[in-house]
């Protein structure tokens, strides 16, 4: 398969210079190099939920379902259990999925559904032009907070890890090869996969000059507790230290579609 066959009839309607473009490069480039490695394209599905992230169902011909905003995992779970032959994967956004859609993803990773879920985290709502997010820094200044906004973000990984994820990883979209290498493993991870994927908005909070002084990258998976230690490495709260990316957690269990089957 060529690159070329991923691509659809429909325009790109991201904003010009949008780092969602350089994600897309990363997924199509990983599912060429599944294909190679022996995965058909038509095992591949996937989930999305409302976003600037969701407009990936229009760009990939791949199959796929698109969801309500905050509900592409319950999708995917149910896709996964209707056939487990396939591997299904979820796009999402930070306010998609850590607003709106936090339960669902709290439990996917508690039953370790095996799916794997990329996360679009720009740290705002920006399809609805830059209100505040769960990953959003204190200060954050957008459409709902004008004043900045007086709430500490979480740690998503964190929040993860104790949920019970069996794949923790964390990405940068502008590391084009070294997101694909990411959600490659992601897709091949018997379990519940996470890969958080930091993509500043060009638009209303650009702040890649502020990742890429801070981004290195891991030599992982690690231990559980010096997993723990570099997730926490970066304080979302203050932003001062530098920004781990990479894998940073695996553990083989049985997932829940063999549970239940």
């Amino acid at each position: 398969m060529k690159k070329k066959q991923l691509e659809t009839y429909c325009e790109k309607t991201w904003c010009p210079g949008c780092t969602n473009f350089a994600i897309l490069e990363a997924v199509k480039g990983a599912v060429l190099e599944l294909e190679k490695e022996g995965v058909k394209r038509e095992t591949l599905a996937f989930t999305v939920g409302i976003g600037c992230h969701a407009k990936m169902f229009d760009y990939l011909n791949l199959n796929s379902f698109y969801g309500l905003h905050g509900r592409a995992l319950p999708l995917a779970q149910g896709i996964k259990l209707a056939n487990p032959k396939l591997r299904v994967f979820s796009f999402v956004g930070d306010g998609d999925v850590y607003d709106e859609g936090i339960s669902h993803l709290i439990h996917a990773a508690k039953r370790n559904a095996d799916i794997a879920v990329f996360v679009h985290d720009n740290r705002n709502f920006a399809l609805t032009v830059s209100q505040f997010t769960a990953t959003s820094p204190k200060g954050f200044k957008g459409s709902s907070t004008p004043r900045g906004s007086v709430e500490e973000p979480f740690n998503p990984l964190e929040l993860m890890m104790v949920s019970g994820a069996t794949f923790i990883a964390r990405g940068y979209a502008l590391r084009v090869e070294h997101l694909k290498d990411l959600i490659k493993k992601a897709i091949l991870h018997k379990g519940f996969s996470f890969l958080e994927i930091l993509q500043p908005c060009i638009t209303f909070f650009d702040n890649r000059q502020f990742y890429q002084e801070r981004i290195y990258e891991l030599k992982g998976p690690f231990s559980k507790a010096k997993a723990e230690e570099k997730i926490r490495e970066w304080d979302y709260r203050n932003g001062k230290n530098k920004i781990p990316i990479g894998l940073f957690y695996k553990v083989e269990k049985p997932s829940f579609d063999e549970l239940v089957g």
